[in-house]
């Protein structure tokens, strides 16, 4: 029998003081069972770094060649193309073809920084891409925050990110590793 996915909730509270979209989102986010609390958790930032009223989540882990997060615009057609962890070189090439913008959100450290070492050559060549890296201690700090039921408040300033719950607050700043030309 196959397992199901885990539906977890999220109210969140953006105030992105850098690109000033102050907005609240009541999200669902289906997590795959082979997915981590920190990959899920790496979703929901994205969302919040890039949140707009079209942002939409992608179907997930067992769709092949979808985003984590995309944006269509009227036409339907791909403004933003986001995805989360180590993307294989080609399928962020095909993605440079699909969409206007593509975003990866990398984490997981050394293998983090190891997948950047053996893709960088290849990926400075596509000018829609920007890479943005999360520190591996701050990818799993934002797992701490994870509960089926999530009261999120998210501030951006001066790239800078702030991320709470009633309990916790996390400070950290992503660094761009490429921006898109």
């Amino acid at each position: 029998m196959a397992l199901k996915s885990t539906v977890f909730k999220a109210d969140l509270q953006v105030s992105d003081l850098d690109r000033h979209h102050y907005q609240s989102y009541p999200l669902t986010l289906a997590r795959h069972p082979s997915e981590t609390d920190e990959r899920l958790m790496v979703r929901l930032l994205a969302f919040a770094l890039f949140a707009s009223d079209g942002l939409s989540f992608g179907r997930g882990l067992s769709t092949e060649d979808e985003p984590a997060l995309f944006e269509p615009d009227l036409t339907g057609a791909i403004r933003r193309w986001i995805d989360v962890g180590l993307p294989d070189e080609r399928d962020l090439r095909r993605a440079c073809g699909r969409a206007d913008e593509v975003v990866v959100l990398v984490y997981g450290g050394r293998a983090a920084d190891i997948w950047w070492q053996q893709n960088e050559g290849k990926l400075k060549a596509l000018d829609k891409l920007s890479v943005l890296a999360l520190e591996a201690a701050d990818s799993a700090a934002l797992a701490t925050l994870a509960g089926r039921t999530m009261r999120l408040q998210c501030t951006i300033q001066d790239g800078r990110i702030y991320l709470a719950d009633e309990a916790t607050t996390l400070e950290f700043e992503p660094r761009w590793l490429k921006r898109a030309a």
